[in-house]
Parts: structure tokens; C-alpha cells; sequence
């Protein structure tokens, strides 16, 4: 059975937690989309961690760790990674890296940083992990798949190419350095025995997973608004977000995704720049962000605060609707018991209308949130791990919610920790 894990907002839900606590019971855990530019933070009996390419079930002994042909993959950054959780106890992960995954390229690095400064104050706040620059050339055809490292060749004409288009950018629109094709090569070369025991066709492997009845945890990055087609663009990631997507990214059918956990924060945060209609600022901002998470609602990646606001049921059922959502895991709701009422972005008023329908950008930029106030419960959840035993208003809260989003709540997390979730009617 393949299930896929993925974001209903703009990413930063908790995803993490859930891929790690869903990883007890799978057998192959998949990142099927983006690059080391996001981070997942995941908490266990090892330690702390913040994740950025490895699938986010590396912790466990049993399962196999896949990265996608969909995955903008940086070799060095993936082996930091690798050792990274190594030298913290954690025992060495079983890994297979797709064949037909593509490099991010140490000067895809270096043009996503030389344009965000160029555009200056209309940059899209990128991390400048290269993953715009990646995906842009791997659409234009000038991408380097994994399994070209091993024809050298073919290698060393392609580099010649590419390199005299980027460097008639390098020097004429950002006054650059030029790349040189030789140090690229050897960098590629260094490339290639780094990942060279982990390479297989990953589609035919869990093709025969399939066959065999393994248990497939799909593994997505960011979330429904930073999908580029259904995102708040052009504020949005370079690969799709949506589980949709997971079929393409891990190279199985799509019928084969039966069901879709689409993970949901009790709240809204998200980092970089774009519209945010239910955003809070100055000091009730702070005492949010001072709270959430685990040690603050700071990026996983980046260590940027992220921006905050309250729950934006328009965009979650806008989110949920376009992952296919079977069941929503609602994360981080231990964090609002210090409010004595809690305000719910329930609509948008657009133009003098309200709408509960999510709408493109253009219009997004002038929408205002339609705000519904609920009473909050006042004490701490945490540790609790029964539904029925939530104090009355937390659980109107979630019903409220479950019900203005059309989708079943069926997990509830109320603490960091791996076991610290409430099961509501979810199966695994």
C-alpha cells in the first residue's frame, strides 16, 4: 500500500513528525519532489533533527530511504546529511538514490544567489539552495541526470555546452566569475563515487516493492500553496507539491497511492515572501511564534523566523481539496492553550465581498480575513492521548475546524515527540 504525506499550506505544517511516526509501519519511504531548500524537524528517541533531502524515516532500522527521480538532489549536501545523523547514533540508513534523479549543480547555488541579488527588493526570498536555477535547466533539457556521471564522454561534451550559455550570463548580466569546465568535471567525478553505491532504478525497485506488498510512505515538501500551478504564484517552489505529484516523482502509478495524509498546523505560518491573508504581526506575532513549534517557529533551513497567523480554513480546504485528502493530521494544537480566545480566518473579503473559495493571486493580494472567534481552553494537552479526554473548547475547536475544511481530522498531534499524537479514527 503506498501512502503519501504532504502539506496543505505553505509548507512548515509538521510533516516531519508525522513521515517519522508513520515510519514505524512502513517498509519504503520515499522523497519524491524538491531539494535540500526545505527543512523537516523531527524529534525521537536520537535526538533533535532537522532534515533537508533524507526521506524523514531514516530513523528506523527496518526501512529503505529513496530519493526520487523528482528530487533535486545536491550529492555533498544529501552525504553532510548522512553523516550528520551518523555521528548523533543514529545507525547508517539504508539509502537508494534513483538513477534519473537530477544534480543541483554547485552554480545553480551560485545564479540563485547572484539573482536574488540582482532583483534586489522584489527578490522571492529564496533559501538559495539552486532549486529554481535546477529546475529551470532541467526543463530547458540542460539538467545532469545521476546516470550520466557514469559516461564521461558524453559528460565532458555536455559540460562544454552548458557552460558557454551560463557563462555569457555569468559575465555579461551578473559580472561574475566564469565557470571552468574542468573544475566542473572533477567536482562531478567527486559527484559520482560519493553516490555510486547507491544508485538503482529506483521505479523497477518499487515496482517489485508493489508486487510484493511492501508498505510505501511518500514523502512531499512545502505544501499546496507553493505548488507552481496551484500555489500563490509566482511566490511559489519550482516542483509540484501535491501527491499528485508522488506518482511522477517516485515513478509508480497513480493508483496506486490509496490514501493521502494531508498534514494541517492549528495555526498558519509560512516563510518567504508572498500573500498571507491571515497574517498577524508585531507583538501577538511574537508570543505565537515564541511558542509554536519546538524552540519557536524559526525555519528548519534557513533558522528565518517564520511569519504568523491564525487558521485559514479558505486556504486549508483549498489545500486539502487539491492533495486529494483522505485524512488530516492537525499539528501543533498544544500550542494555543495560553489563548483565552482564538480567532479563525473563517472567509476573505474581496472587493466588498466575502468568498470561502481560494482565489488566484491577483485577487489573493487584496483579500482581508473574515475572522471568527473561538473560546480558547486555557491549560496544557500535552500528554494526553485520548480524544475524549481534550478539554471541551479544544475539541470544539478541532470540530469546528474538521468541519469548515470538509476533511476527517483523524490524527491530532500535541507535542513534538514522536508518540505524542492523539489517533481520532485514522488507520493505518
Amino acid at each position: 500500500m503506498v501512502k503519501a504525506i504532504v502539506g496543505a499550506n505553505w509548507g512548515d505544517e509538521g510533516k516531519g513528525k508525522i513521515t517519522d511516526m508513520l515510519g514505524e509501519t512502513s517498509d519504503i519511504i520515499v522523497r519524491f519532489q524538491g531539494g535540500a531548500n526545505a527543512g523537516h524537524t523531527i524529534i525521537n528517541d536520537y535526538g533533535k533533527f532537522a532534515l533537508h533531502t533524507l526521506p524523514s524515516g531514516v530513523f528506523y532500522n527496518h526501512t529503505t530511504s529513496v530519493i526520487g527521480n523528482g528530487v533535486a538532489l545536491n550529492i555533498p549536501v544529501l552525504f553532510e546529511e548522512i553523516e550528520s545523523i551518523v555521528s548523533q547514533g543514529v545507525p547508517r540508513p539504508k539509502i537508494l538514490v534513483s538513477d534519473r534523479a537530477q544534480m543541483v549543480m554547485p552554480y545553480h547555488v551560485l545564479f540563485d544567489q547572484y539573482e536574488e541579488e540582482r532583483l534586489g527588493k522584489e527578490s522571492f526570498g529564496s533559501t538559495k539552495s539552486g532549486i529554481a536555477p535546477f529546475y529551470s535547466d532541467k526543463y530547458a533539457k540542460i539538467g545532469f541526470q545521476v546516470s550520466e556521471l557514469f559516461d564521461e564522454e558524453s559528460l565532458k561534451h555536455k559540460i562544454h555546452k552548458v557552460c558557454e550559455t551560463k557563462n555569457v550570463l555569468l559575465e555579461h548580466l551578473y559580472h561574475k566569475p566564469l565557470l571552468d569546465e574542468e573544475e566542473l568535471f572533477q567536482t562531478l567525478m567527486e559527484y559520482r563515487k560519493m553516490v555510486e553505491p547507491y544508485v538503482c532504478d529506483v521505479s523497477l525497485f518499487l515496482n517489485q516493492a508493489l508486487k510484493e506488498g511492501k508498505e510505501i510512505l511518500l514523502e512531499g515538501q512545502l505544501g499546496s500553496l507553493k505548488d507552481p500551478d496551484h500555489g500563490i504564484y509566482p511566490m511559489v517552489t519550482s516542483s509540484s507539491t501535491l501527491a499528485g505529484y508522488g506518482a511522477i516523482g517516485a515513478g509508480i502509478p497513480p493508483y496506486e497511492i490509496k490514501k493521502i495524509v494531508t498534514v494541517v498546523k492549528a495555526y498558519s505560518s509560512a516563510v518567504g515572501a508572498g500573500a498571507f491573508v491571515s497574517e498577524i504581526f508585531g507583538d501577538e506575532a511574537d508570543e505565537l511564534r515564541k511558542r509554536g513549534g519546538d524552540g519557536g517557529e524559526f525555519g528548519a533551513t534557513t533558522g528565518r523566523p517564520r511569519r504568523m497567523g491564525w487558521f485559514d480554513v479558505v486556504a486549508t480546504k483549498y489545500g486539502c481539496r487539491l492533495q486529494g485528502t483522505t485524512d488530516v493530521a492537525f499539528t501543533v494544537l498544544d500550542v494555543l492553550g495560553y489563548l483565552d480566545e482564538i480567532p479563525v480566518c473563517v472567509g476573505y473579503e474581496i472587493d466588498g465581498e466575502v468568498t470561502t473559495d481560494f482565489p488566484t493571486t491577483n485577487k489573493l493580494e487584496k483579500a482581508k480575513p473574515v475572522l471568527e472567534v473561538l473560546p480558547g481552553w486555557k491549560c496544557d494537552i500535552r500528554g494526553i492521548t485520548k480524544y475524549e479526554d481534550l478539554p471541551e473548547n479544544c475539541r470544539k475547536y478541532v470540530e469546528f475546524i474538521e468541519e469548515k475544511i470538509g476533511y476527517p481530522i483523524t490524527l491530532i498531534s500535541n507535542g513534538p515527540g514522536r508518540h505524542e499524537i492523539i489517533y481520532r479514527g485514522f488507520e493505518d
